[in-house]
């Protein structure tokens, strides 16, 4: 059965991973929460991350309407036969995409889709700029 694989990842550590079908580049658009002191060292799996970015004007309606490409896709012709791949991007990896990501794939899975999550930068030091 194909599944739903959601790539949350840090565009200051490497280039967005290959071959996905839908690329989010949350950087120029969303709050970063890395310039408050206060959330810089934490991470998506933090509340306090997690309640900083969805209150950002924008991310909610942002992954109800990448729930809604990802259902259009997998009710293609072949979504029997082929996996889809999410990637979700912001400048580290630690907040913004890793939040999204995980939400994503909490709504999807509710929906009843196999999704799996895989974190690339969540756990990398925090990128100093």
């Amino acid at each position: 059965m194909p599944q739903v694989i959601i790539i949350t990842f840090g565009h200051l550590h490497d280039d967005p991973p290959q071959g996905t079908h839908i690329t989010l580049d949350l950087r120029r658009h969303f709050r970063d929460p890395h310039v408050s002191p206060a959330l810089r060292h934490l991470t998506a799996r933090d509340q306090e991350v997690r309640e900083a970015v969805l209150d950002t004007a924008g991310i909610v309606p942002l992954i109800e309407a990448t729930a809604a490409a990802v259902r259009a896709y997998m009710s293609g012709p072949s979504a029997d036969e082929n996996d889809l791949a999410v990637a979700v991007g912001c400048a580290g990896g630690r907040h913004r995409a890793a939040t999204v990501g995980a939400e994503l794939c909490d709504l999807l899975a509710l929906d009843g889709y196999t999704v799996s999550l895989h974190h690339q930068d969540l756990d990398k030091a925090v990128v100093e700029r």
